[in-house]
């Protein structure tokens, strides 16, 4: 269940585990990964390296999880319904992934037995065999006989929000036409809350990182048309529906979008989104870049430039250029 667009950029994934399911224990030897948590609440586990510290924590709907290239890590359904996570990874190749049961079984016998010396040596290792089925997803249906004591600790938030961020519980920013919220690596980090900084700091210490955020865009409200320097741009349909434009050096083309639609904006390729329907049009976007993401929006262009230079561009009179207004509040997001 992937989708990767013609020009390249990023593999986007879904993945829906059931009740009480588990995903393996896993790593991604390719590139880093960000969970957008949409319905559910799961149990998270971290392992560091050395594994010494193995980080556990909860998550929810709207919240964020972010795992770093080659990172150890599971995913354990807690909740009394299914989970559904949006899955971003920062690469556009085929996604390489180990599940640990995979590396197990494939380890020599008297490998494997040496490493972990239990009890009864390499008779203890021949006791385990591996499943027909692929237990990339794992659910076991004599699950209550083999698992008897269950618990699901939260390490400290030192430890938890260095893969883990509120993302619907943080800072809205308010434009007209909609809200967005925005999980990222900041510069000046003076207005994060402290454990949004222990974010923010570890994001921006990896290689190939992202950052993500929700758009919301209000009935009638208009994206306007920006482009971004530093990234990459992928986005997931939640709700709503809508019309996308983009404008690249190759193309101009325009098309609509309704819920599970996949967008894609290569860097520096102008685009926009409307809303078209009667309810919210929600996305989530995720961007390949791990530093502060870098956005230009057509109405600030157009203002930061001189109007006589616009005058020879356009072949307006110079005067003209005085009947575009600059607002006090920010038009990022507008309406008519």
């Amino acid at each position: 269940m992937a989708s990767q667009h013609p020009y390249g950029g990023w593999r986007n994934w879904q993945f829906y585990p059931f009740y009480t399911k588990l995903r393996n224990i896993v790593l991604h030897e390719v590139r880093s990964a960000f969970l957008f948590v949409f319905q559910g609440t799961a149990w998270i586990g971290v392992v560091d390296d050395g594994g010494e510290v193995a980080t556990t924590y909860n998550v929810t709907a709207g919240q964020v999880i972010f795992f770093p290239k080659n990172t150890l890590h599971w995913i354990k359904n807690v909740g009394n319904e299914d989970c559904f996570f949006l899955l971003f990874f920062s690469t556009h190749d085929e996604l390489q992934t180990l599940d640990i049961d995979d590396v197990f079984f494939s380890t020599p016998e008297d490998i494997a037995s040496r490493s972990l010396k239990p009890e009864g040596g390499i008779d203890f290792i021949r006791k385990f065999h591996k499943q027909a089925e692929d237990q990339g997803v794992n659910l076991p249906p004599n699950l209550a006989e083999l698992v008897t004591n269950v618990s699901y600790g939260q390490s400290p938030d030192s430890l938890v929000w260095r893969y883990f961020f509120d993302l619907k519980g943080s800072k809205e920013y308010q434009f007209p036409g909609g809200v967005i919220q925005q999980a990222q690596y900041w510069k000046n980090g003076s207005e994060l809350s402290n454990n949004e900084k222990i974010f923010s700091e570890f994001l921006h210490q990896h290689q190939n990182a992202l950052a993500l955020s929700t758009l919301r865009i209000y009935n009638n409200g208009l994206r306007q048309p920006h482009f971004h320097f530093n990234a990459n741009e992928m986005g997931y349909v939640l709700s709503g529906c809508g019309k996308v434009g983009i404008v690249s050096a190759q193309s101009t083309m325009e098309f609509n979008i309704h819920i599970g639609d996949v967008v894609f904006f290569p860097t520096g390729a102008q685009h926009y989104i409307k809303n078209t329907c009667d309810e919210d049009l929600l996305f989530v976007l995720a961007f390949s870049t791990g530093d502060q993401l870098q956005t230009l929006d057509m109405d600030d262009y157009l203002q930061a430039t001189a109007d006589h230079i616009l005058a020879q561009l356009f072949f307006r009179k110079q005067s003209e250029f005085k009947k575009i207004p600059k607002f006090k509040e920010d038009q990022a997001i507008n309406l008519p």
